[in-house]
């Protein structure tokens, strides 16, 4: 397993019930989460204080309860800053597992020794983007909506990364490809981290088990003859990382060579020394 461990803005305090207690900066959150199936003891007293609880309903979806949370803060990692806001389905705009992509990619980046171009595509609010500018990349940013998009770049201007080579465009991510296929654009690196279910701007229909081996197919058409890495991450509970380690070894290796390394990442426990699962990555580098 890859695991965050580089933080000191955040952490998972305790995990139990469907629920984690974490520390966001100096604010405690209590959000559910679908791993979390073990009931243990909450016997840290940070479960009956926390500034902001997310409930979830039986119906679906749920809403936010606050005790003095503010509508916006930020925490840091290594330099970088990012703004936070609750809001909706649980999520605060950053899924702090990935810190161990970003540490892993930005080492390749400034080991390259020449210029890297890099496309991270359903680009969120950035972290991946403002990790890759920092060590150095040029990168193009493409997510589906406008406000993340907008999110992203407040956390590149807080960031310091104001006058970085970073291109940000709201589109359909597929149909991006297409065109940059067309136009034979060419990256040394792409960064993937596709939804499970999602809508592009024009109400297109995004389903991952679907969608996801044709999309990678079409990204490697735009690899550089001399590419870094392909890195790939799931939150969908049947992409094991075997199933990552696949679709990379089938559409990238006999193109370009390499090898595949895929895990699940993680993120370590307090309470309990332990490591919470946050999904799964697929790496793919020319060494």
């Amino acid at each position: 397993m890859w695991i965050a461990d580089g933080w000191k803005d955040y952490q998972v305090i305790d995990c139990s019930k469907g629920e984690k207690l974490e520390r966001w900066g100096e604010y405690r959150l209590i959000r559910p989460d679908p791993q979390v199936i073990w009931d243990t003891p909450k016997s840290n007293k940070g479960w009956h204080s926390p500034d902001g609880h997310y409930h979830r309903s039986a119906k679906g979806g749920g809403e936010w309860e606050f005790f003095g949370l503010p509508k916006q803060w930020s925490v840091g990692y290594k330099g970088l800053t990012f703004h936070l806001k609750p809001f909706s389905f649980k999520h605060t705009g950053l899924f702090p597992e990935q810190a161990a992509n970003w540490d892993w990619f930005s080492e390749k980046i400034r080991s390259a020794g020449r210029p890297i171009r890099v496309l991270n595509l359903f680009a969120y609010t950035g972290g991946a983007t403002i990790s890759a500018a920092a060590a150095g990349a040029m990168v193009t940013h493409v997510d589906a909506s406008k406000g993340m998009v907008g999110w992203a770049k407040e956390n590149a201007l807080s960031s310091g990364l104001k006058d970085a080579p970073i291109r940000w465009l709201v589109d359909d991510c597929v149909k991006f490809v297409e065109r940059e296929i067309r136009r034979n654009s060419k990256y040394d690196a792409i960064i993937m981290d596709p939804p499970s279910y999602g809508r592009g701007p024009k109400g297109e229909i995004w389903k991952i088990e679907e969608a996801i081996h044709p999309l990678i197919r079409l990204c490697a058409q735009l690899l550089s003859e001399d590419p870094l890495f392909f890195l790939l991450n799931s939150y969908t509970t049947g992409l094991a990382p075997a199933v990552l380690t696949y679709l990379l070894s089938t559409e990238i290796c006999p193109l370009r060579g390499g090898q595949v390394c895929s895990k699940e990442i993680g993120l370590p426990v307090k309470e309990t020394g332990l490591v919470l699962p946050c999904g799964a990555s697929g790496r793919w580098e020319k060494r």
